[in-house]
């Protein structure tokens, strides 16, 4: 961990809080459709349903986190939505007898969980100001370090009940830890607090969606990509479940997906060094190697074919998912947490459609339907992210040529 000796202290303690918080999610998020499918013996559009309505939450709780930054502040924001996750993760074993309050509070963990995401990135943005690119991405990869903690342990736990409890305390202690870090080093670089001094022209925020070029192409992109992804939750899960195959050889893939977040980063600066230096180029490229990913299920439906395509997928993770809240921060200056939850909840409606359209797709046809459906929505990825980043490099050149 020799690259992160040149950053503070309270860089290093957020790191490590983040990593934790991270592995207590792990803990529960890939066994939710296998909870739905295995343990309450329900079809996959039944599970696809309960990811929808948890989703469907995300996309409030992205909206409304991007929207209150400012007005609430960010202590009491994100404090209040972690604790709330706490509360509804702890909630969840006293419904598990009952599938309509279990679907009411998995889309109140969506809302809650969520509402805390733009939150912490526009923290980010706006107290490591010089330094957030960077850390966007060092912050991913040690939440992933984490992801692939929990997700090696969640294989080996056997019980879905305590993986829930599990991460709302992992929940909880992040919300204490966030409570006592905020008030310690301050919520803003010298530069936003200098900016908080001047007069604020706040637009409405119908007037920011009207600036299109910052946000929408991008989102929508995004939203077609996590359709897609949705195959690993709607069609490669029941698909091992269905070919008989050990549980524990799905939380390998996810662990597999951590491990290469950590060991590919090399491999990854050698992409953007070479042909996606720009975080515009980064997105096409992602959508790009997702398609390769998911046109790998296609081809090779075995779990050696698993393995590489999630191999493809993860380069793609790790290509998009600092770029989006690093361009977003670039340029947006103040008005950075609404279009980060703007473009969130945007994204964030994949994860209503995906689940449900693959998981019907499993159903009527095992998952060569679902890979073809997301190799399409791949596609609809290329061109919007290419379109986004062709709309914003001809504005920069008529804003060279005005001055």
């Amino acid at each position: 961990m020799r690259f992160l000796q040149g950053y503070p202290k309270e860089v290093k303690v957020f790191l490590i809080a983040s990593l934790i918080n991270a592995t207590g999610s792990a803990l529960m998020w890939p066994l939710v459709t296998m909870y739905v499918y295995d343990e309450l013996g329900r079809s996959m559009k039944d599970a696809g349903i309960v990811l929808l309505v948890q989703a469907l939450g995300g996309i409030a709780g992205q909206l409304l986190g991007g929207s209150l930054y400012h007005k609430v502040g960010v202590n009491r924001l994100i404090v209040g939505a972690l604790a709330l996750t706490a509360l509804s993760l702890f909630s969840i074993p006293a419904a598990s007898n009952n599938w309509h309050l279990f679907i009411v509070l998995m889309g109140l963990f969506g809302l809650f969980n969520s509402l805390s995401l733009p939150a912490i990135q526009a923290f980010v943005g706006f107290r490591f100001a010089e330094q957030r690119a960077e850390l966007f991405n060092i912050i991913y990869v040690c939440n992933n370090i984490g992801v692939a903690i929990g997700t090696s342990l969640s294989g080996f736990l056997g019980n879905y009940m305590l993986s829930f409890v599990l991460n709302g305390v992992t929940s909880a202690v992040f919300a204490v830890f966030f409570f006592f870090y905020l008030r310690k080093v301050g919520t803003a670089s010298p530069d936003e607090q200098h900016l908080r001094k001047q007069p604020q022209h706040e637009q409405s925020g119908w007037r920011l969606m009207g600036h299109t070029r910052i946000y929408l192409f991008m989102a929508i992109g995004s939203m077609f990509l996590l359709i897609g992804n949705s195959i690993w939750n709607a069609g490669v899960s029941p698909f091992i479940i269905s070919e008989g195959w050990p549980k524990q050889m799905y939380g390998f893939l996810w662990t597999l997906n951590g491990i290469l977040i950590f060991a590919a980063q090399p491999l990854v600066s050698l992409i953007k060094r070479w042909f996606a230096a720009t975080s515009t180029a980064q997105m096409t490229a992602s959508a790009v190697f997702y398609l390769a990913g998911y046109a790998m299920i296609l081809l090779m439906p075995s779990y050696p074919g698993l393995l590489l395509a999630m191999v493809l997928a993860t380069l793609g993770e790790m290509l998009i998912s600092p770029a989006m809240p690093s361009f977003i921060s670039d340029h947006s200056g103040h008005s950075a947490p609404f279009y980060l939850g703007l473009s969130g909840g945007i994204g964030a409606v994949g994860r209503v459609i995906g689940p449900y359209l693959l998981g019907v797709q499993f159903d009527s046809g095992g998952l060569a339907p679902t890979g073809w459906l997301a190799c399409g929505m791949a596609v609809l990825s290329v061109g919007f992210f290419g379109f986004h980043a062709y709309i914003n490099r001809m504005s920069r050149t008529l804003e060279r040529d005005a001055a």
